[in-house]
C-alpha cells in the first residue's frame, strides 16, 4: 500500500507556493508511490476530513502505517527530499 496525500481539490494548481503542490512535486521528485485524495478547498467544509486526521489543514499525508504527517508544506517538502518521510529523525 502506498502513503495518501491528503490535498485540495484544485489539483490543476501547479504554482511553485501552492502547499499541496509542493509536497505532491516532492514526493514526485524523490520516486515516493502515492494516491491522491482530494477534499473540499474551504476550511469550512472540511468536517469529514477533521474527522479522519484530526485537524483541517492539507497537505496532509497519511503513512501506511495509519498515521497523519502534517507540517508547514516546506518543512513537509524538505524532510520528503532529505528521505526522512515516515521516520522518526526531525527533518
Amino acid at each position: 500500500m502506498a502513503v495518501k496525500l491528503h490535498r485540495c481539490k484544485n489539483v490543476w494548481a501547479k504554482l511553485g507556493g501552492h502547499p499541496c503542490w509542493r509536497v505532491q512535486k516532492a514526493l514526485d521528485e524523490a520516486g515516493i508511490a502515492y494516491e491522491v485524495v482530494t477534499w473540499p478547498t474551504l476550511p469550512r467544509n472540511r468536517d469529514a476530513f477533521q474527522a479522519l486526521a484530526g485537524q483541517r489543514k492539507y497537505p496532509t499525508i497519511e503513512l501506511e502505517d495509519g498515521t497523519f504527517y502534517r507540517e508547514e508544506s516546506k518543512e513537509m517538502a524538505a524532510r520528503i527530499r532529505a528521505g526522512k518521510l515516515g521516520g522518526n529523525d526531525p527533518a
